[in-house]
């Protein structure tokens, strides 16, 4: 049986609330978007503006998926226009305007698969992706649990400007990581920006998120001692293939 509209924005709005809480340090003010996949032809996705903390269903508006991917291919004149293909998406005309990073949410839930997608701002991680050797940081697994609910390894691509930039960036790095992968990734890392967390489940984009902040938290203590460790490539492959170590993360990924 598959969750109807109404039900998965309940679920979206509840994944959102939880990591707009402040003291969890994700986001802040009118920081990060979230978005659901409804069905094949439309999906939800927070309003521009909208703040993740203490939102409620009126803060999302449903969209269609071709005209959002139709941006792609081709792209508008100016930001004017940008703002009037992204209206015009709408389901409801007289629904809220959608976030501005609407074109990314549409790649993650069709090119990727997700189901529920969380992008936010963590401090921890943050302060990684602001550096100067963030992606030599980010480059390996500190610990087996980072691989098995991140997956082999993120995207990281370099900071663009908000919005439809993000989206053409993203693009060939998700299509050339499936075909190297076999599989479709779970997080993107946005240097100078943020995370982007892809789940099958409201969970599991909590999960990611959460881990993903724990191993920056440590990575950064790393450097008090040299610097981080990484596992070996073997190690990673060898958790992710595991049987049970795949049936405990569906476990904490269930609905």
């Amino acid at each position: 049986m598959t969750d109807n509209a109404s039900t998965i924005l309940e679920k979206l709005v509840g994944m959102s609330r939880r990591i707009g809480d402040p003291s969890r340090d994700l986001v802040i003010l009118g920081d990060g978007n979230t978005s659901a996949r409804i069905d094949s032809d439309t999906f939800w996705v927070k309003a521009s503006g909208a703040m993740l903390e203490g939102i409620s269903a009126d803060g999302f508006t449903e969209v269609r998926f071709a005209p959002i991917l139709d941006i792609l291919k081709r792209p508008p004149s100016d930001d004017d226009d940008m703002k009037r293909l992204l209206s015009a998406a709408r389901v409801d005309p007289e629904g809220r305007h959608p976030s501005i990073e609407t074109v990314f949410h549409a790649l993650a839930l069709t090119e990727c698969g997700a189901k529920y997608v969380a992008h936010t701002h963590p401090i921890a991680l943050n302060s990684i992706l602001c550096s100067r050797n963030a992606r030599e940081a980010l480059s390996g697994h500190l610990f087996s649990e980072t691989a098995l609910y991140l997956g082999p390894e993120p995207i990281i691509i370099d900071y663009a400007d908000p919005g439809l930039p993000i989206a053409r960036s993203l693009l060939g790095e998700i299509r050339a990581y499936i075909a190297r992968w076999g599989q479709a990734p779970r997080v993107f890392y946005l240097l100078n920006h943020g995370m982007v967390a892809l789940g099958q489940s409201a969970q599991e984009a909590e999960n990611i998120t959460a881990m993903a902040v724990k191993s920056a938290r440590i990575l950064l203590g790393t450097y008090a001692l040299g610097g981080p460790n990484f596992i070996s490539e073997n190690d990673v492959m060898r958790i992710i293939n595991r049987p049970d170590e795949e049936f405990r993360r569906k476990l904490a990924n269930a609905v």
